[in-house]
Formats: structure tokens, C-alpha cells, sequence
């Protein structure tokens, strides 16, 4: 399975960490395992791709990574928390403070302006932080979005919105950051931008997972995992360093 004392870390710098992960699902009187029993570890500071075929698990184990839905059986902890034992409103408040989301389609919220969009997390926290808006125009103009702040996401182009969408995920400092083909609507010149933003956070000690379906990108990782059949079938290191190359 590749590089083992990776995959099984020492817990103390463990944000991640999954053992015998399952998510079956029933559509009739069939039940279909999405997830059998997934067991990994992901470090503080790695930098994970997940690829694998349609069907294969891996926007299951986005979805538990994300906290959007629940193991079936195992544990799941994140950040030294086993998520199975939070009721739903701890659990929101879990993912509002530890995780940060970038999807293919952006998803932002249209009424919204960019400010107020990258702000959005923090609407969902018990107690914002009191620099939350100083935060969000700070993510802005190092997304070179500082004079959009009043525009809403249909004035924005792909890579723009992409790029409030990478601010929204960074404005609550998360543990992990989840990216779900997060260049998969841009043309190949705004990917690598935002490819290279992704590396840059690597560098600065952010822990990422990305989801994707081409090997140059997954390539970019410090950590290869991929699906099959709803179990892991290799984990692979590239033995790229922080930001840089092989």
C-alpha cells in the first residue's frame, strides 16, 4: 500500500484519521457498500489527491471527510475528535470551525457579494471571530479580488470565483481543506493559477485533500490515495516536497 508509516502516523499530529470507515447505503432491498472499510491517516501538513472511477468511493469519503455525512460503522476522527459521538448542531459547529470546502461549480451564494461570500463560515460559528470581515478583505486581496468586493458571482469570471471560493475556505483558519475538482470548469492557464495556489498554501503548512480524476494534478500531492470498489487500493507517496518538485 505504499509508504505505511505514513499512512499510520502518530496520532498526536493527526487532523484525519480513519479506521475501518463504512457507508452502505440501502436503495431497495440491495444494500451498496459506498465505503468497506476505509482505514487511513492524514498528518498535519500533507497534501492528499484522491482519484478513482466513477463509482469507486471517493465523493463518499469527501463526504465523511467534510462531515456532510456519517460512517455507517468505524471511526472518524478529526482533529482528535471521533465525529460519530456529536450530536448535528455540534457537528455544524465542528465543520464551521475545522474544515474548508472548494468545489467544481464554486457553489457560492448568488444574493452575496465576494465579501460576504468568504464570510459565509463564519455566519455558522456560536461566537465569529471579532476580526471576521478583517480576515475576508485580507484573503480577498491576496486573491487579487480586492476590487470586487461588492460584486456577486455572476459578474465574476470561473477563475475569480474559484479564487472566492479558496478565500471562503481559508477565512476560519481550518484543519483540513477539502477540494472537490476544484479545477475542473477552468481553462488549463486559470487551473494552473489556481494549481499553484494550492501549493502555495502546502508550503504554508495547510493540510489538504483534493479530489480528482487527472493524474497531473493528483501527481501534485504529497500523498496519492486510490479507490476502488469502496476500499483503498494504494497509497502512494511522491516524495514531492512542500511546493516544490520530486
Amino acid at each position: 500500500m505504499g509508504d505505511e508509516s505514513s499512512v499510520w502516523g502518530d496520532g498526536a499530529s493527526a487532523v484525519a484519521e480513519l479506521s475501518e470507515v463504512r457507508r452502505i447505503y440501502r436503495m431497495g432491498s440491495e444494500e451498496v457498500h459506498a465505503l468497506d472499510g476505509v482505514s487511513f491517516t492524514i498528518q498535519r501538513g500533507e497534501y492528499w489527491s484522491v482519484m478513482g472511477a466513477s463509482g469507486s468511493g471517493k465523493s463518499t469519503l469527501l463526504n465523511v471527510l467534510g462531515c456532510l455525512d456519517r460512517p455507517t460503522s468505524g471511526v472518524y476522527r478529526l482533529a482528535g475528535e471521533d465525529v460519530n459521538r456529536l450530536d448535528d448542531d455540534a457537528l455544524s459547529e465542528v465543520r464551521s470551525r475545522n474544515l474548508g470546502f472548494i468545489f467544481q461549480s464554486y457553489n457560492l451564494i448568488p444574493q452575496l457579494d465576494v465579501l460576504e461570500n468568504i464570510m459565509v463560515p463564519l455566519f455558522y460559528q456560536e461566537e465569529p471571530p471579532e476580526d471576521g470581515e478583517e480576515r475576508a478583505r485580507s484573503l480577498a486581496e491576496r486573491m487579487g479580488l480586492e476590487d470586487r468586493l461588492g460584486h456577486r458571482p455572476l459578474e465574476l469570471s470561473g477563475g475569480q470565483q474559484q479564487r472566492v471560493a479558496i478565500a471562503r475556505a481559508l477565512v476560519n483558519d481550518p484543519e483540513l481543506i477539502l477540494a472537490d475538482e476544484a479545477t475542473g470548469n477552468l481553462d488549463s492557464q486559470t487551473a494552473e493559477e489556481i494549481l499553484n495556489l494550492f501549493d502555495e498554501l502546502w508550503r504554508e503548512g495547510k493540510t489538504l485533500v483534493f479530489v480528482t480524476h487527472e493524474p497531473h494534478v493528483a501527481e501534485r500531492a504529497s500523498h496519492v490515495l486510490r479507490m476502488r470498489d469502496g476500499r483503498v487500493h494504494e497509497v502512494t507517496t511522491t516524495h514531492r516536497e512542500r511546493g516544490g518538485t520530486v
